[in-house]
């Protein structure tokens, strides 16, 4: 079942991995080896969690690269949905 309304990925690190271990955006940068301005970038919520990052979030906080990529997908895939009105296709049949 898919969940309703996504949290962006960005903010679950900054609540829930930056902010009970007391990390700046700049010490985090540092220890995840990615600029200040990467990683602020994403917990500001503008950017999404690349393949690489993800394997750096897992390293350094914990879960599998595929759940912060699951997050990721689900947060796209809202977004997506809702504004799937305006995406105008052309249907092929066999």
């Amino acid at each position: 079942m898919p969940m309703h309304n996504p949290p962006h990925p960005g903010g679950i690190v900054r609540r829930r991995c930056l902010e009970p271990l007391g990390l700046s955006v700049t010490e985090a940068a540092r220890g995840l080896g990615v600029t200040r301005q990467a990683l602020s970038q994403l917990v500001n919520e503008r950017t999404g969690i690349s393949v690489d990052m993800a394997i750096r979030l897992s390293k350094a906080f914990g879960s599998s690269p595929e759940t912060w990529l699951r997050m990721q997908m689900a947060y796209d895939l809202w977004q997506a949905r809702a504004r799937a009105d305006r995406i105008s296709v052309e249907r092929f049949a066999a």
